[in-house]
């Protein structure tokens, strides 16, 4: 009877091989139909293995973008907190929370700058993470015909920052304190997030 399947737990050369699959087909669902146009069911079909085998390995969607991407910080719960009070004062959380997430990961943030200019790789996790989550996100909470463009430009904003903050580490913004990025960058942000002309 070979070929035929066993039942139950997988053998642990499976239960890798599963996983991997997994991994893979998330971070290619991802990078074409981003987080809110993937779903569990299709990433499982892509990865030959049953929906529940996913949630077993992962829990949830938002932590297999997570484990997907290798990110160190979850952008999900961190942006759900920062757009869950609206439009009024988004430019302060915004910049305080990437840059309080960001911080204690330099090296990691600048790297995965790094990478994603270092070619054209739209599977990179900087560029999945800033079309999936920052931008359809902030899109969510912005008013106007044009918020998808005003997105766009507040998430060029968050990444550029990033960028001069860790990969060019450009003084004094590198080693700034917390607070005085927020007073230097939040209004750009908001200015950017309030105008629905």
């Amino acid at each position: 009877m070979t070929g035929a399947r066993r039942r139950g737990r997988p053998r642990s050369g499976e239960s890798v091989d599963r996983r991997a699959a997994i991994l893979e087909a998330a971070r290619r669902r991802f990078a074409a139909r981003g987080f809110a146009g993937t779903t569990v069911r299709a990433i499982a079909d892509d990865a030959g293995v049953d929906p529940s085998l996913v949630a077993h390995y992962f829990g949830n969607k938002q932590q297999l973008l997570v484990a997907s991407l290798e990110l160190p910080v979850d952008p999900i719960s961190k942006l759900a907190g920062v757009v869950q009070d609206g439009v009024d004062g988004l430019g302060e959380r915004l910049v305080r929370t990437f840059v309080t997430s960001w911080d204690p990961h330099r090296e990691v943030i600048a790297t995965m700058i790094r990478d994603a200019m270092a070619g054209n790789d739209t599977h990179s996790p900087i560029t999945m993470v800033a079309r999936s989550v920052l931008i359809a996100t902030v899109t969510g909470v912005l008013d106007g015909p044009d918020r998808d463009v005003r997105a766009d430009l507040i998430a060029s904003q968050v990444i550029g920052l990033a960028t001069l903050r860790y990969v060019v580490a450009v003084e004094p913004l590198a080693s700034a304190p917390v607070d005085d990025v927020v007073r230097w960058y939040a209004p750009a942000i908001q200015a950017v997030a309030d105008d629905s002309r």
